[in-house]
This record gives structure tokens, C-alpha cells and sequence, in this order.
């Protein structure tokens, strides 16, 4: 019998509904540096693809894992030649700051819904490979109510597909694996992630279903 349902945080239950590569242009104009969006959209994406994986201390990690933020920006300014006289530092801490800021993210339609409708039979919490700025944005988009517990990687010391961050999530609502449902979009972070741990998974593919599949699932 499931008890409680995990959900992961991006692509899952919330979105940019612009590009990373608009954001970083917005700050970076307010810098005095003009820069394409598509390129920033592919530095992005690269620099991401080479960044190493944050450290498994199975304990916080220092500075919320703003460094390892600084590092990835940091290609992103070289790849995209930023120029000398732009103050790095400064763009990285404006920039930080904006990704969770109002009206930046956003809810996927059904969330609210499905929420509010599975929050009176389950456990619900969250997790995430994310840092402390979700809270901020759980709360700002109205989700942080519908959430017993929400284990944020950076927090954690662990980042999806390892397993002490489902295993510390069971813990705090105590629930047994076979009690306990993850969902995510991710098949190797969530999916594969949370069965090896021996979770239930729901797999969402969002061009092919959504939460509210989820919920008629779970009334059956």
C-alpha cells in the first residue's frame, strides 16, 4: 500500500517558461554585455554536460552548492567570450539570485490540481537535485503547503541516482520503500534512481502523459 508519494522538483512540477539562455542574456544586458540567447542557450548545455558531479558527503555541502554554480557560469562566460571589463563576480551573484526570483518559474497546469487532491490520502514530499533557492520558490509559487518533506540534494549531500537522498526522504516520513512512490521525468535519476532503492516509480514523459495520470492510478 502506498503511504507517501515523492515528487522530483524540475520538469516535473515546475518549468522555465523561458529559456536558460534568456535569462542570462537579461542579466547580462543589465551588465552592459550584449549576447545572443542561442548562444548562451549552447554554452549552457555544454558546460553543463562537462561539469563533474557534485561531491557524495551524505551531509550538507558547504555553500549550498553555490560553487559549483560559479564554476558552470564561469564556462559559460568563456565560451561565450564575455568580454574583460564585464565584473564576473557580480553578474554571477545577480544571476544566482534571479533564477529564484518571482515569475521566473512556473507550474506545470495540472500541478495545483493533482496536489491539492492526493494531499488528503498520502505523505507528500520532494526530491530534488537542487539547492536551497526551492524552498524559496516552492513557497513564491504556492506548492511549499502541499509538502511534508522536501530533501533538496545540495542539503542532502547526495544527488539522484544515489541513494541516500531517497533513503533520508523515507526516513523522515518513515516509510518503507515498498510504500513509497517517486515521481519524476528523469530515467536515470528518478526512475531507475528510485527502484533501485525499492521504490515504486511513476515515469512521466510529459509528451505522453502527466500527474493527472498519476492521480487516476492512484484512486483505482
Amino acid at each position: 500500500m502506498i503511504k507517501a508519494l515523492f515528487f522530483a522538483a524540475a520538469g516535473t512540477l515546475i518549468y522555465l517558461p523561458k529559456s536558460v539562455g534568456w535569462h542570462y542574456q537579461l542579466v547580462a544586458r543589465r551588465h552592459g554585455w550584449d549576447v545572443g540567447e542561442a548562444s548562451l542557450n549552447a554554452a549552457f548545455r555544454a558546460g553543463w554536460m562537462a561539469m563533474p558531479a557534485r561531491q557524495v558527503l551524505r551531509s550538507a555541502r558547504p555553500d549550498d552548492d553555490k560553487g559549483w554554480w560559479r564554476e558552470l557560469v564561469g564556462s559559460v562566460l568563456d565560451a561565450c567570450a564575455a568580454p574583460a571589463a564585464l565584473d564576473r563576480g557580480a553578474f554571477f551573484e545577480e544571476l544566482y539570485a534571479h533564477f529564484a526570483a518571482p515569475r521566473v518559474w512556473a507550474l506545470f497546469p495540472e500541478v495545483e490540481t493533482v496536489l491539492a487532491e492526493l494531499r488528503g490520502g498520502f505523505q507528500l514530499g520532494v526530491i530534488s537535485n537542487f539547492d536551497g533557492r526551492l524552498r524559496t520558490i516552492l513557497r513564491q509559487l504556492g506548492l511549499a503547503r502541499h509538502f511534508d518533506f522536501v530533501a533538496i540534494s545540495s542539503e542532502a549531500g547526495s544527488d539522484k541516482p544515489d541513494a541516500f537522498i531517497f533513503q533520508m526522504a523515507m526516513k523522515q516520513l518513515n516509510v518503507k520503500p515498498d510504500e513509497s512512490l517517486h515521481v519524476g521525468d528523469d530515467p536515470s535519476r528518478d526512475w531507475a534512481g528510485a527502484e533501485a532503492v525499492g521504490m515504486h516509480s511513476f515515469h512521466l514523459e510529459r509528451s505522453e502523459n502527466s500527474l493527472a495520470e498519476l492521480a487516476s492510478i492512484l484512486k483505482t
